[in-house]
């Protein structure tokens, strides 16, 4: 199916409440007035299997479509990047920032906390040059003494830690640089597994957080399950979306 049909399909109908199998037939008539019921049929199942449709009822459906993630970085970010792949480049980091969160908690914060996670052996080496490089408060692996006195006292915080071996990650490109970038799914296990780091964000907020972002955007359910078996969180991530936002996991198949 041409993809150019499936944006409109997704088009036309995203903001119904429902639609049914006439309804869809007959925008498809639109551009294919040859169309019979049995390659009509066939449409209907390879929406279903690209997650476009789903049904709700018997010939009703909803646009399941959810758009991926596409984050704005800061001029900080951006200049710590570049800073990052002059001096280190082909390392493995990634990074994220909290005013990303704005979107989907209850409450918005003026932190422009950014956190870069970098292979193990690098930690230490990226700390002393971005700080020597930099006028920004950089912190390494800080501890409980640290974030509550230092990092929770700033706005322009940078944090550096260790990135986890098969992290989630994806890449943005700025002109002509490839930046590499936390996914939804990492940052949400970030969240529930450092509670200490980010401890505006537990509770009501997390869950709040978690809801929003599973109800907007295109989230990989195993690829969340398994960077939380990762960080040891697997069993604590299901139970916590199973008790908070039930009814996101009913049709959802997993390992």
């Amino acid at each position: 199916m041409p993809k150019v049909i499936e944006n409109k399909i997704i088009e036309a109908f995203q903001g119904y409440p429902s639609f049914s199998q006439e309804e869809l037939f007959r925008f498809y008539l639109q551009s294919e007035p040859d169309l019979n019921k049995s390659t009509f049929t066939w449409r209907i199942y390879d929406l279903k299997k690209k997650n476009i449709i789903k049904t709700i009822g018997r010939g009703l459906y909803v646009i399941s479509y959810k758009p991926k993630y596409k984050p704005e970085l800061s001029n900080n970010a951006l200049t710590i990047a570049r800073k990052t792949m002059e001096r280190f480049d082909g390392i493995n980091y990634a990074l994220w920032e909290i005013p990303w969160l704005n979107e989907f908690s209850q409450h918005q914060t003026f932190n422009q906390m950014i956190v870069i996670e970098v292979e193990k052996e690098f930690e230490e080496s990226l700390y002393y040059f971005l700080n020597d490089s930099l006028q920004i408060d950089f912190f390494l692996n800080p501890d409980e003494k640290q974030i509550k006195f230092y990092i929770s006292e700033s706005n322009n915080s940078v944090v550096i830690k260790r990135l986890i071996s098969r992290a989630p990650t994806n890449k943005i490109k700025d002109k002509k640089t490839i930046i590499p970038i936390a996914t939804l799914e990492k940052i949400m296990v970030d969240l529930f597994a450092d509670d200490n780091l980010f401890h505006a964000y537990q509770g009501s907020e997390l869950i709040c957080i978690f809801e929003r972002i599973l109800n907007r955007y295109n989230i990989n359910i195993t690829t969340l399950f398994s960077y939380a078996k990762r960080r040891n969180k697997e069993q604590e991530i299901k139970q916590f979306i199973s008790t908070h936002i039930p009814n996101f996991l009913e049709d959802i198949q997993y390992d």
